[in-house]
């Protein structure tokens, strides 16, 4: 498993359905994240079982991520058309109704091979999450094995974690939450954090 942090995301074009529901034959993540912070979500295949779960939580969260500036990708193995299907089916009958973000159709795996999250024997992608930040580099990266659902409140804290530091130039220790102070990355900046805040860890 490869490790991207700090490597420019992969880029790729590929048929997709976007968030209001067209299909495109030629979906460019770099155009579409361009000045944007971006958030690569794999999973396995559509009208699944966990997928679902993660895929409506994902969308019950989509202002939240559009507040931050940052535009989500989903990707799976399926074809856009499948895609479409499954957005247009209700979520009582196993879909996921219209979520409000683009469905990226890798059918040919190169998007999976790339970010190195395709699963030995079934050949689907693993649960992998990636946050890319506006210059088109992953500064955070996640892959869980097909059985274990995402926390999307994590990913979101992670962004948060990010921007605050570009904002201010500290670094987010355990367990940090919007709102929370950072501490300085030296000694006495560490010695300080801790001194207030070591209990609570």
């Amino acid at each position: 498993m490869s490790v991207l942090v700090g490597k420019q995301a992969p880029d790729f074009t590929v048929p997709a359905v976007l968030g209001d529901g067209q299909i495109v034959d030629s979906f460019s993540f770099s155009e579409a994240t361009s000045g944007k912070y971006a958030v690569v979500f794999f999973y396995p295949l559509d009208f699944t079982f966990v997928c679902p779960s993660e895929l409506i939580a994902l969308d019950h969260r989509i202002d939240e991520f559009k507040s931050r500036n940052v535009e989500v990708i989903s990707v799976s193995i399926d074809s856009h058309f499948t895609h479409n299907a499954w957005r247009n089916t209700p979520i009582n009958k196993g879909g996921i109704g219209p979520v409000r973000y683009t469905m990226a159709a890798d059918i040919s795996h190169a998007i999976c091979k790339d970010y190195d999250v395709e699963a030995n024997g079934p050949a689907v992608a693993y649960r992998g999450t990636f946050l890319v930040d506006r210059s088109g580099i992953v500064r955070h990266q996640v892959v869980n094995d097909l059985p274990l659902g995402r926390d999307m409140d994590e990913l979101l804290r992670m962004i948060d974690a990010l921007q605050f530091h570009e904002e201010h130039g500290e670094v987010c220790p355990a367990g940090w939450k919007k709102g929370d102070s950072g501490m300085n990355a030296n000694p006495v900046g560490v010695a300080e954090y801790l001194d207030k805040n070591a209990d609570k860890l």
